[in-house]
Order: C-alpha cells, then sequence, then structure tokens
C-alpha cells in the first residue's frame, strides 16, 4: 500500500467515528433498505399466519397486541439511530462543503497566478514587439 497516499475528506471523516457511530450508521441504513421492509413484510404475515391458524395456542391473537408492542419497541429505537445517523450525515454535508471551499480557493489562487503570468507574457511579448518596431524604423 502506498504511504503517501492522502485521504480525502470523507476518509477522514470515517476515521474519526466511534462504534457507535459506525453501528447506529450501518443499523440506519439496513432499515431504510428494500431488504428490511421486505423481511419485515414476511416476519409480519408468518406471525399473523401462524396466529390465524394455530388450533391450540394462539400466543398472539387478533388484534396482535404482542406484535404492536414488537413494532412499538422497534420504532422507540429506530427512530434515535436514524436522528444520529441524519446528523452525521449534516456532519458529513459540512466536511465536504468546507472541502470543496477550500479547493475552490485554491483554484482560485492557481487561477489568478496563471492570469499573472499571462499577463506578463503579453506584456513581453508586446515590448519585444515594439522593440523590433523601433529598430526596423531606426534602420529606414
Amino acid at each position: 500500500m502506498n504511504m503517501n497516499f492522502r485521504k480525502n475528506w470523507y476518509q477522514r471523516h470515517t476515521d474519526t467515528l466511534n462504534f457507535g457511530e459506525r453501528l447506529a450508521d450501518s443499523v440506519a441504513s439496513g432499515m431504510g433498505s428494500w431488504r428490511f421492509i421486505i423481511i419485515q413484510t414476511v416476519i409480519v404475515l408468518a406471525w399473523m399466519a401462524l396466529n390465524v391458524v394455530a388450533f391450540m395456542d394462539h400466543w398472539d391473537p387478533y388484534p396482535y397486541i404482542l406484535l404492536n408492542l414488537l413494532f412499538s419497541t422497534q420504532a422507540a429505537y429506530a427512530a434515535p439511530i436514524i436522528m444520529m445517523a441524519q446528523n452525521r450525515q449534516n456532519d458529513r454535508d459540512r466536511a465536504q462543503a468546507d472541502e470543496d471551499f477550500r479547493t475552490n480557493v485554491a483554484a482560485k489562487k492557481e487561477i489568478e497566478d496563471l492570469q499573472i503570468r499571462l499577463n506578463a507574457i503579453d506584456a513581453e511579448k508586446l515590448d519585444k514587439i515594439l522593440a523590433l518596431l523601433e529598430k526596423m524604423d531606426s534602420k529606414q
């Protein structure tokens, strides 16, 4: 691995995250996916089907109070975890904006330096042209 590799803003930002922040990001990412929605839908349908079909033991008969309790518990934990992930997204956005600003300032400085050099080259060319014209006039 190249040791001269310079990290970008995102890599520097992710290096500063602790375990809890990384976990919150991965949980929020997982809960915001189609995979999670499909798996949860399959589990809920299975839960309801098993409680309807169960001949002897309905562990959670209609209106599925235990299932509602599980959803409430899931929501109680999911909301703050998602908010933590959104806060970190805001931090990433700020870091990216700051890095973009620094890049733009450096680019502006380089463009200004190039403009100064080009103007100096133009001035040199004009001076040489004027000197050649004066030489030509003095020869005539």
